[in-house]
This record gives C-alpha cells, structure tokens and sequence, in this order.
C-alpha cells in the first residue's frame, strides 16, 4: 500500500523534525516546508493527501494560505488540519471555515491527537479508510 503523503507547513524547524518523526513512525510519508511562501508551489508538486498547516507564520498567514489552497481547482479538495498554539474563539472559527479548514489542532498536541485527527481527515475525504489507534495504558 502506498503511504499517504501529508505536507508539514510551519516556521518553526524544531517542531517539524518532530512531525516529521511521529508521522514516519505512523507509516505516512511527511514533506515538510518552513516557508509559507514556498509552500503552495511545493503542494502542487507533490499533490499531498493531506496538509497540516500552522496558523501563524512569518510572511504568509495560514489563514491566507489555506484560502490559497481553496481557491485553487488541483488543491482545494485536500483536507486541510490547521495547528494554533492559541486560544480559537467563536470568530476565529468563522474564518478557520471561510478558509475551508475544517480539523483543528491546538498546540501543543500529542501524538495520538494527531494521527488521530490525520486519519479523520483522510476518511472525511474519502482518501484511506480510518483506523484509529488507540493510547496504550
């Protein structure tokens, strides 16, 4: 079975090394960018299943960018997982949707939350059927 390719979209370089590992592990294949600039031309190169894109970025808002990725008839069906590390209030849900995100991940997140969310995303798109895994106690 192919891996499902997942486009990581953040300015920080740290917390995408992390990513990075924690999607490997779960058997997807992550590309990452740390330029939001340089992400849309990467996306349609790549064409992903999936994209978790943060919402605060120098340059180019994730807001701007997943708006981008909506309007655009290659990018527009591919679920979109936004990630903030502040607090998302009823507005900001409004305009989370006008920009066709529909998941949400609120930093800092664990590894299950994640992969859980991802696999929701790719099922909700009719792109891998889901398998949630559960915690181990």
């Amino acid at each position: 079975m192919e891996k499902k390719k997942i486009l990581l979209i953040d300015d920080d370089i740290n917390f995408l090394e992390e990513l990075v590992e924690m999607l490997k592990l779960s058997g997807y294949e992550p590309i990452c960018v740390n330029d939001a600039l340089k992400a849309f031309g990467l996306a349609l190169d790549i064409n992903p299943d999936g994209i978790l894109l943060d919402l605060k970025m120098a340059g180019l808002s994730g807001f701007l960018l997943a708006d981008k990725f909506s309007r655009n008839e290659f990018l527009k069906d591919i679920p979109i997982i936004a990630m903030t590390g502040y607090f998302v209030e009823d507005a900001h849900n409004i305009l989370l949707s006008s920009c066709g995100i529909k998941y949400l991940l609120k930093k800092p997140f664990d590894y299950f939350e994640a992969i859980t969310k991802i696999e929701t995303a790719l099922a909700d798109a009719g792109k891998e059927d889901i398998i949630i895994r559960k915690k181990e106690k």
